[in-house]
Parts: structure tokens; C-alpha cells; sequence
């Protein structure tokens, strides 16, 4: 009996072990899949960024389109106003 009661326990061992990486290999497929959508939300979130940063761009060099139309049209009614004093200073 000795031989089939070592034998039990070395099967039984051997179970546990199996057990034992098969929930390590689990846990570490789960942690690979983790990571990888972790890693695509980073990707995703970089995408983000340089598409906000090229709004952003876009957005500043608009405003100083806008800046320089305003001074110009600043300028023209300044023009615009002193020629109507002038000619009602005549």
C-alpha cells in the first residue's frame, strides 16, 4: 500500500500543481490583455493629443488672422474719422 498511497499523493500533487499554472497562466494572459488595452488607450489618448494640439494650432493662427483684420480696420476708421473732422473743420 505504501506504493499506491505515494502514488496518490505524487498524482495529487501533481493536480495541484497543474492547478496552480493553469491560474497562473490566467492571471497572466488577463494581465497581457490588460496591458494591451492599456496600451491602446494610450495610443488612442496620443491621437487625441496631436489632433488637439493641430485644433489648437489652427485655432491660434486663426485668432491672429482675426487680430491683424481688426488693426486694419482699427486703422481705416481712425483714417475714416479724421478725414470726416477734416472736411468738417473746412
Amino acid at each position: 500500500m505504501t506504493g499506491d498511497t505515494t502514488l496518490r499523493e505524487v498524482i495529487g500533487r501533481l493536480g495541484r500543481a497543474i492547478e496552480t499554472l493553469e491560474s497562473a497562466v490566467a492571471a497572466r494572459l488577463e494581465h497581457e490583455q490588460d496591458y494591451g488595452e492599456a496600451e491602446a488607450e494610450v495610443q488612442r489618448m496620443n491621437a487625441d493629443r496631436a489632433r488637439l494640439a493641430q485644433e489648437l494650432d489652427n485655432s491660434e493662427a486663426r485668432a491672429e488672422r482675426l487680430e491683424e483684420a481688426n488693426k486694419e480696420v482699427s486703422r481705416r476708421l481712425v483714417t475714416a474719422m479724421e478725414t470726416i473732422r477734416a472736411v468738417l473743420d473746412r
